[in-house]
């Protein structure tokens, strides 16, 4: 049995194929980028999922288990402008060739990594996995577009397949949309709130986001979606005073009405001077914490790490790469 991980050279692809080849585990990781380092126990394939002829370089077999990692995210370069179409390109109809050669080798078992943000703005919390997904960017849509897919790929050749929708991803070698805040911090700077801060917003251990896929996996991918995300998310200001204060900083927090920052960031985004996207700051000041009772009901995860801990390792890492 293989182990193969579209978008296995990404942030949560690396920490996926290392834990399967601690475990012993053939690894294949199928990306345009090769990985920066490998070993024995993992195998390379070059390879866009939107090319069926590089997805055939896999030679998927029954009982692989494919983790779908590969999409396109806030992480890397977004246009200003044909967003929808830019998203949709790779994470639906990417998902759509890989799901032809998955039915083609006849492979059972698939993993798959959604996103928080095809719900929107949500109206009550804690957000249940049942709830009405209602995007409201162009990411989101393209997410549940996956999803659909996924859902169809099911229904018309058995796939098993579990979306997980994680919230805000992070750990020590991914900064994103945590990078701003972090040389804010180092330099002792003010540290600009989009409201009052009274809000939590959840996050999620890489390491968590691995052990709920192989978790999955042996329990012969169960169909979700799970909801991964910390336990008892501290707010915003509790959880940023706390990170000030542990890395001896003499940033204050300075809070400011969304109702005046938020119009000044999309102007700044219409601008193409994007600072975040709307996605990101549509929900900023909102409190939005995802029921994880039916991940650990299902597969009998719980998160390991809090939102301290997390945010904290991510922020000593930076150091150490600055």
């Amino acid at each position: 049995m293989r182990h193969v991980i579209t978008g296995g050279s990404g942030f949560v692809g690396t920490y996926m194929a290392s834990a399967l080849a601690r475990r012993g585990e053939s690894v294949v990781v199928f990306d345009l980028d090769e990985p920066l380092a490998t070993n024995n126990w993992i195998d390379f394939v070059r390879g866009d999922v939107r090319q069926h002829r590089d997805l055939r370089k896999l030679h998927l077999q029954r009982d692989d288990v494919v983790y779908h990692l590969a999409a396109r995210s806030f992480h890397r370069g977004v246009p200003h402008k044909n967003r929808d179409q830019w998203f949709a390109d790779v994470n639906v109809n990417g998902t759509r060739f890989l799901l032809e050669a998955i039915s083609a080798g006849s492979t059972q078992r698939l993993v798959f990594f959604s996103t928080d943000m095809t719900y929107g703005k949500p109206d009550h919390t804690p957000v249940n996995p049942t709830d009405m997904q209602r995007p409201i960017g162009p990411y989101g849509r393209s997410k549940v577009g996956a999803e659909r897919l996924l859902m169809q790929a099911r229904r018309e050749f058995g796939l098993q397949a579990t979306i997980f929708r994680p919230r805000l991803i992070a750990g020590v070698g991914r900064l994103g949309i945590l990078t701003k805040l972090f040389r804010l911090i180092r330099a002792g700077l003010p540290i600009p709130l989009i409201g009052a801060g009274k809000n939590r917003y959840q996050m999620i251990a890489v390491e968590d986001c691995v052990a709920a896929a192989l978790a999955a996996v042996e329990r012969n991918c169960p169909p979700g979606p799970f909801h991964l995300g910390s336990h008892e998310p501290p707010t915003v200001k509790e959880l940023l005073g706390e990170l000030v204060l542990r890395a001896s900083s003499r940033s204050i927090l300075l809070p400011i009405p969304a109702v005046i920052l938020k119009p000044t960031l999309s102007l700044l985004d219409r601008s193409t001077l994007t600072l975040l996207y709307p996605e990101q700051f549509a929900i900023a000041n909102i409190d939005y914490v995802l029921n994880t009772g039916s991940t650990t009901k299902y597969l009998g995860w719980t998160p390991s790490k809090s939102d301290m801990d997390i945010i904290f390792e991510a922020y000593t890492g930076f150091l150490k790469s600055s």
